[in-house]
């Protein structure tokens, strides 16, 4: 049975994960929680941070589209509201720059009439 981490890898471009890629990102997780554990951070914390860097990683390179987080994500996008929420995440208070502008709010066109 194939890990999430090697199914992910199948569905997106670029994400080798064969042995020596395996081994580097072990090792490189490994380094990130020791660094972490010596910082005095406790586990709820870390865990946490985890959770919200990685879903806004995902958010990030689906245009902050919670309906494609969540299929990228592997889950209903309800699911994906309720983590949100829990992590204190509102996605309409990041910065503007982040965030495409919603349709039908753009700069008011003066309209002309032809006469």
């Amino acid at each position: 049975m194939a890990s999430s981490l090697q199914r992910a890898g199948e569905r997106l471009p670029g994400l080798s994960m064969d042995r020596k890629h395996t081994y580097a990102t072990k090792t490189q997780l490994e380094t990130l929680v020791r660094r972490i554990h010596r910082s005095g951070i406790l586990y709820y914390e870390a865990l946490e941070e985890f959770k919200k860097q990685f879903i806004f990683v995902v958010l990030r390179d689906v245009n902050w589209n919670k309906s494609k987080a969540a299929r990228a994500l592997e889950m209903q996008r309800s699911t994906l509201v309720r983590i949100l929420r829990e992590l204190n995440i509102d996605v309409r208070n990041l910065p503007n720059a982040e965030r495409r502008r919603p349709y039908g709010t753009g700069i008011p066109q003066k309209k002309t009439i032809a006469g």
